[in-house]
């Protein structure tokens, strides 16, 4: 998981960082350190509907259905979720949360105010890697008070080469490559996601990233949420992901950085912006129902 820091700043992040999320699967700040600034990545780039967390980076997006008077959502991973990462088989819904946000110009130099969750709507490391906060302002009042829109999320999967950029918020960075292949499976340490997106080397994000949207550059739209990458080679253990392949061969793939694609949480979000697990939905659902 991701982030940075430079200067004065650094002692702001180190105080933001210290109580925040476990580093967990993938690229959220590690709670006990600030990393070092990430490196070769663009500084230019869209930050329209970015926001940063405490702890890691994330965006305000809509899906097919959303309206305008809808509380807004915003989109993260799971493994950013405050409180300690889900387990693996663990789904949360309907949690209250006054979690805040700060949603970034879309240059990406200032910051625009706040927005302040009420609750998690979503969350999960099953299958997939994802949190999504259901704010207390709408669409139009987000765009009226800052002229902000939000990113829509694509009901369909992309392509292997799709051309995308994986926007910060944390860092206020941008990385720019393609989807170089979809994985049949993503193991890192006790979770499990399907269908991942594996980036080209270009994207080397770094931890802070995490939560970051995957931007198609043709569509503008979202098509996946940043997640994880192998850190050290090391061999499906945690920031060491591994590939497996349908036939269970495993595949360890040194310094390359993977995403996870958000088209079922498009075509799960229902009316009034509610996530409706079951029937069509793939997103798995809480034990018990929810």
């Amino acid at each position: 998981m991701t982030s940075r820091a430079t200067g004065a700043v650094l002692a702001v992040a180190a105080a933001a960082v210290l109580g925040a999320a476990g580093a967990g699967a993938a690229r959220a700040v590690p709670p006990s350190a600030v990393p070092a600034p990430p490196e070769r990545a663009s500084v230019k780039g869209d930050f329209t509907g970015i926001v940063a967390l405490s702890n890691c980076s994330g965006s305000l997006v809509r899906g097919p259905r959303s309206r305008d008077t809808d509380a807004a959502l915003v989109l993260t991973n799971g493994h950013c979720l405050e409180g300690g990462m889900p387990k693996a088989g663990e789904v949360v819904v309907d949690r209250p949360s006054r979690r805040t946000f700060e949603l970034l110009d879309p240059a990406g130099t200032r910051t625009l105010g706040r927005l302040r969750a009420t609750r998690v709507e979503y969350a999960t490391m099953t299958g997939t890697d994802v949190t999504v906060y259901r704010l207390d302002s709408t669409y139009a009042a987000i765009r009226k008070r800052f002229a902000a829109a939000a990113l829509r999320l694509s009901a369909s999967r992309p392509h292997d080469g799709t051309e995308i950029r994986v926007v910060s918020g944390y860092w206020k960075r941008v990385y720019r490559c393609k989807i170089d292949a979809t994985v049949h499976r993503l193991r890192e340490d006790q979770w499990t996601w399907m269908d991942s997106i594996r980036y080209t080397p270009e994207c080397r994000t770094v931890h802070g990233t995490s939560g970051s949207p995957v931007v198609d550059v043709r569509s503008g739209r979202v098509v996946g949420v940043n997640n994880t990458g192998n850190d050290d080679g090391g061999r499906c253990t945690l920031n060491n992901p591994c590939e497996v392949a349908r036939n269970g061969h495993v595949t360890v793939r040194k310094g390359i950085h993977y995403a996870q694609q958000t088209d079922a949480l498009a075509r799960c979000l229902g009316g009034g912006n509610d996530v409706v697990v079951g029937g069509s939905c793939p997103l798995p659902g809480p034990a018990g129902g929810r």
